[in-house]
């Protein structure tokens, strides 16, 4: 068995080589909390080793982010500051990779109020709209990475001893992530195969809608003309292949902006800027979200909702069955990166330019045309199960079975 230091090795690896797949003489630009100090410098190691020209760290704490958002106006709370906008922007336009490490502390915001965290979310989001409009057009290479904390385990982990939550975690990310295997690279490359041979029959077969049904869950989503697949890893401008998310095991596509009817249920948890949602429903019309509850943070999912015209909508349908190695967990992460590899998702707001034909060189007027939905907000919720079924309408106008009991058929 790999040692814990090989395996945090192997993960930065994993996610210098594979993840952004760092280019001789490129730049790589990193957002990460203080506390994964440790992970960092060695994925600045192996960024060097790969032939990187600078590794740029904006360092952060969530502590201090905490004590703005309690002790700040909101008059400042809704600025966000231009120099780091025309920094992002500038090294995007240099051709730089970007690697966002998410140290989640789920509790550390619970007695701030939403509305505070809602308007530094919404300031940060608008300010920095170009910047994610070519991270989301896939202009540039990034990849989203979790080092685990012990306030996250023990929220993952609450019936273990105490000393051993911090090291489940670890083993288990390093088990999603597939870093615990001796040819880390070759594993991901047979993993990445099988998820581009489901694109390559999703792309061909172009189903016109797409029939939800489970506990709750009973919602028709049309896609549109020459919608696009995509999983895995994808290739940016400059013809480089990278993967945005480790671990991925998702596909997914847009629907028609104004093509969703019907009610879906959440099955998971969502954990958003530091708050908990949980078993919610939300029921749409011609596309728009007319109605909405939830048991736990009905506040929160409100405000999501209520972001922009956007976020009245959904941008994104993913496919996951129940088999995939993150469901084999059988743990609920409260982190979305992990629990929609787990699980079938829909997402509310912005649609993936990439998930229409032509759609990256787009405006923002020509998706709205070609029906894909825009917003500030992307937001994944989990809707997967055991008990979902989907059908798919073909072009010929015939339904078939496309997943059973939470699985491929």
């Amino acid at each position: 068995m790999k040692s814990f230091d090989a395996m945090l090795a192997s993960y930065a690896e994993v996610t210098v080589n594979l993840g952004l797949n760092i280019q001789k003489g490129q730049v790589l630009v990193i957002d990460a909390p203080i506390l994964s100090a440790d992970f960092v410098r060695i994925v600045a190691e192996k960024a060097y080793d790969a032939g990187a020209k600078h590794v740029e760290v904006n360092w952060h704490d969530a502590f201090l982010g905490k004590t703005r958002l309690l002790r700040s106006s909101i008059e400042a709370l809704s600025e966000y500051p231009s120099w780091r906008v025309e920094s992002y922007m500038r090294m995007a336009q240099e051709g730089a990779a970007f690697l966002t490490v998410h140290a989640p502390q789920p509790k550390l915001l619970q007695d701030v109020p939403t509305e505070r965290i809602t308007a530094s979310t919404r300031a940060a989001r608008q300010a920095l709209s170009e910047y994610q409009k070519m991270r989301q057009s896939f202009r540039v290479a990034w990849s989203i990475v979790n080092y685990p904390t012990l306030e996250w385990a023990e929220q993952v982990y609450p019936d273990a001893a105490p000393k051993e939550r911090l090291e489940r975690l670890w083993t288990a990310i390093f088990r999603m992530t597939r870093v615990d295997q001796n040819d880390p690279a070759a594993t991901w490359q047979n993993h990445l195969h099988s998820l581009n041979t489901r694109i390559r029959h999703l792309n061909q077969v172009q189903y016109r809608r797409l029939r939800y049904q489970a506990p709750g869950t009973d919602l028709v989503v049309a896609l549109p003309e020459n919608h696009v697949w995509l999983g895995g890893g994808t290739t940016n401008e400059q013809g480089i292949f990278f993967v945005p998310n480790i671990p991925t095991e998702e596909v997914f596509t847009a629907p028609i902006r104004t093509g969703v009817n019907g009610t879906v249920r959440s099955t998971k948890p969502l954990f958003y800027n530091g708050k908990l949602i949980d078993d919610f429903s939300l029921r749409f019309e011609n596309g728009r979200i007319v109605d909405y509850d939830a048991a736990v943070g009905y506040d929160v999912l409100q405000s999501i909702i209520e972001t922009d015209e956007g976020s009245h909508y959904l941008g994104e349908l993913a496919l996951v069955p129940q088999s995939s190695p993150i469901a084999q967990e059988d743990t609920i992460f409260y982190n979305t990166g992990f629990d929609e590899n787990a699980s079938c998702h829909l997402a509310i707001g912005m649609a993936y330019p990439a998930n229409i034909s032509g759609g990256t060189t787009m405006s923002r007027e020509a998706l709205l045309e070609r029906g894909v939905n825009t917003s500030l907000v992307h937001i994944d919720f989990m809707i997967g199960s055991s008990e979902l079924d989907i059908d798919g309408e073909t072009q010929d106008g015939e339904w078939v079975p496309v997943f059973r009991k939470g699985e491929w058929v």
